[in-house]
């Protein structure tokens, strides 16, 4: 069921040690993409409670599920993700490449899931991203600490305007 958005300060609370990946990968996604978010909440006994859904350009880019202390990135790659990720294979550590060994392929692609509880998976998450999508926002900010803090609960029009007021 879609809800409003989580505040930034109820999702930091929930993810504890968690919280900085999460705001570097949702601060760059926010930086390099134009996207929309969709915030889902189910009961609370569901596995999949609290779920932060990433679309650009109308197709989903990454879906963000939270959990007490940690959150899943899932990332589905398609056919030709699928043939560019085993081009660059090698630039992936060992976790990303045994997921997606692993991952049955199904009629819409592998689905990939990490859980990420530090930052040591961002990089690998974001290279993903770039296998899916490349970045499509045009007004870059100098400064990326910025974004990183950037409330989930922000319009794209609000996220543009607080970005082109920081690159002034």
């Amino acid at each position: 069921m879609e809800r409003p958005t989580k505040p930034y300060e109820d999702v930091k609370k929930m993810l504890s040690t968690a919280s900085s990946a999460w705001e570097k990968l949702l601060g760059y996604i926010r930086y390099h993409y134009v996207i929309d978010e969709k915030w889902a909440e189910g009961k609370p006994t569901h596995k999949h409670y609290n779920n932060l859904f990433i679309r650009c350009s109308g197709k989903p880019l990454i879906c963000l599920s939270l959990r007490n202390g940690y959150f899943l990135a899932r990332v589905t790659l398609g056919k030709a993700e699928q043939g560019k990720f085993d081009e660059q294979r090698d630039i992936f550590g060992e976790v990303v490449r045994k997921q997606y060994d692993e991952a049955e392929a199904l009629h819409d692609g592998k689905w990939l899931g990490f859980e990420v509880r530090d930052e040591s998976l961002i990089d690998n998450i974001i290279s993903l991203l770039h296998i899916k999508r490349k970045g499509n926002r045009l007004n870059l900010p100098k400064n990326t600490e910025m974004c990183a803090c950037l409330d989930i609960g922000l319009s794209q029009e609000d996220i543009t305007n607080r970005l082109s007021n920081e690159r002034k």
